[in-house]
């Protein structure tokens, strides 16, 4: 059964509003009385989508970025997302970092919800990042991608055997120059004793691999036979616990015991050494040393299962993702900040991002056919759940656009992509704009907007804005926050919004308009929202970014 909001933002919304958006599903118990978002000077706005000309601008959107968690709850920043914005965006909360867990078990519970509800109430989303960098899953792709185990052999290592020595002064190392050991007969045969504080080296002089596993077996005896000895063991500069007190290894006083050792050195090992630290227990007998290990029986993928393991990730998070989907999202950002702007090619173009701490898409697949091969797959998985192909579009995210090498590089990248048969619909940029007081730095601003919007418009593509958030410099470049803007600066702010806002409608062609995101619809530290928060009653408050929302999109 449907949720009515019968006494918040909706109802006091123009009439307009209250006949197309009473009917959607909301919380009862979200209440606003009397309601801030409707008093002066501002009461008598409508929502801001509502003067968008849909007759002049039929491919003109203006959508808002929320938390899932936040949209689920179906309060104040639902009720404002969906009354004012023709749609809504997830950010990072939709790709498979949050969705996708080290074993590859996927939790598209809050996803589930998100659009179950969507489609009831008949909102539109901008699907979230398919693919990236970051906000991966980077544990279940490291579990994948981990190298393979194979069997080995043991391999005999160094052998100390005492009998072979002559009895006397142990000849090797005791360290610290503290304590003394020898080679004694003891028990009819020749062994090491150790005297109480006695560090020695029994085995040594081996080089020693960090990935294998070592054994080390040996016989040792407390030389009391009402005593025994606790002592501890290192094996190449990693102490090795044993079971007795405090993490010390056991020899019994009236037997021999055997003792096995299973070690690995310290990662940082220089060399193999098996050394005994005897403390204050008593004289400790050390019969024969044996040294043996496993090599690591692991072995890097090869290149052809590597591109295996990624063909069936990338299948594996489509057909996951667009099953849950359903079609219901039919706009996504295919890729996500790929372009690494530190780092030229050989035409001077910018390469893409690349990694040798964890698996990047592009490097397994090649950088030329990263694009081709996610769009064909995520577009398979879509219209395989009855998504509408004619409805997909596919953009690709990037930010720093406004630096015309950047924006070059990505059309280079593009247009090879492009000429491999990926589906590249339009192009996601998303902005960092800031107003400055100072007049020739916020020409500066003004001047390299255009710029980017005249390199958008002549890529033929589809131009989306996101992150649409403008901070507020004063004249030393020092950001004016959202609790000490004056009224003044507010106007200059929103004027600038409207600014931007009319920059795009007239820069990008009506036909290829995608879209404005906005990042953040009400007032964070930062004076960027259409609302400031009210700080008694902690309600939304327009403020005039509203109105100057409301002024551009109308043409004003």
């Amino acid at each position: 059964m449907k949720k009515f909001f019968r006494n918040g933002l909706l109802m006091l919304a123009a009439g307009a509003l209250a006949v197309s958006c009473a009917d959607y599903n909301v919380t009862d118990d979200f209440r606003a009385q009397p309601d801030p978002s409707f008093v002066e000077p501002y009461k008598d706005l409508g929502p801001v989508k509502s003067y968008i000309d849909r007759d002049k601008f039929p491919n003109m959107s203006l959508g808002a970025m929320l938390k899932v968690s936040d949209f689920n709850k179906q309060e104040l920043a639902h009720a404002a997302a969906i009354t004012n914005f023709d749609n809504v965006a997830f950010g990072t909360t939709l790709m498979s970092g949050t969705i996708v867990n080290a074993k590859g078990v996927m939790n598209f519970l809050d996803m589930s919800d998100l659009l179950d509800h969507v489609e009831e109430i008949d909102a539109e989303v901008f699907g979230s990042p398919l693919f990236a960098n970051a906000n991966q899953a980077d544990d279940w792709l490291a579990t994948l991608t981990a190298p393979i185990e194979i069997p080995v052999d043991f391999v005999e290592g160094k052998t100390v055997d005492f009998n072979e020595m002559s009895v006397g002064p142990y000849t090797g190392t005791i360290e610290n120059d503290k304590g003394k050991a020898s080679i004694v007969r003891y028990d009819g045969q020749n062994v090491l004793q150790i005297n109480n504080t006695t560090n020695v080296r029994i085995v040594e002089d081996f080089e020693v691999d960090p990935k294998a596993k070592y054994t080390i077996t040996f016989w040792a005896k407390g030389a009391r036979a009402d005593r025994d000895v606790n002592f501890n063991v290192n094996f190449s500069g990693n102490n090795i616990e044993g079971s007795g007190t405090n993490g010390t290894w056991v020899a019994k006083g009236d037997k021999w015991t055997k003792i096995v050792v299973e070690a690995q050195s310290a990662p940082d090992a220089t060399e193999g050494f098996f050394r005994i630290d005897n403390g204050r227990g008593g004289i400790l007998y050390i019969q024969k040393v044996e040294v043996g290990y496993y090599p690591d029986n692991h072995r890097p993928q090869t290149e052809e299962e590597l591109n295996d393991t990624i063909d069936y990730a990338i299948y594996t998070w489509c057909d996951g993702l667009m099953k849950i989907n359903r079609g219901r999202i039919h706009s996504f950002d295919i890729i996500d900040e790929a372009i690494d702007a530190q780092t030229t090619l050989d035409n001077g173009m910018y390469d893409l991002k690349h990694s040798t701490e964890k698996i990047f898409w592009q490097d397994v697949l090649g950088s030329e056919n990263y694009v081709p091969v996610v769009s064909k797959v995520a577009s398979e998985a879509y219209e395989r759940y009855d998504g509408d192909p004619s409805l997909l579009r596919f953009f690709i995210s990037e930010s720093g656009l406004e630096d015309p090498k950047k924006i070059e590089s990505l059309e280079y990248w593009m247009n090879i992509w492009d000429a491999k048969g990926a589906k590249i619909d339009g192009i996601n940029a998303k902005l960092n704009l800031v107003y400055s007081e100072d007049a020739a730095t916020q020409a500066d601003n003004v001047a390299k907007l255009n710029t980017l919007l005249d390199n958008l418009a002549a890529t033929g593509k589809l131009v989306r804005l996101s992150n649409f958030d403008i901070k507020y410099q004063s004249a030393d470049g020092t950001n004016v926050t959202a609790d000490k803007i004056s009224a003044e600066q507010r106007q200059q702010l929103a004027d600038y919004y409207g600014y931007v806002i009319k920059s795009y409608m007239s820069k990008i062609p009506h036909e290829k308009q995608a879209g404005i995101c906005k990042g953040n619809m009400v007032d964070t530290s930062d004076p960027v929202g259409l609302w400031s928060i009210d700080k008694n009653s902690r309600d939304w408050v327009r403020n005039a970014t509203y109105k100057a929302f409301c002024d551009a999109l109308s043409g004003e």
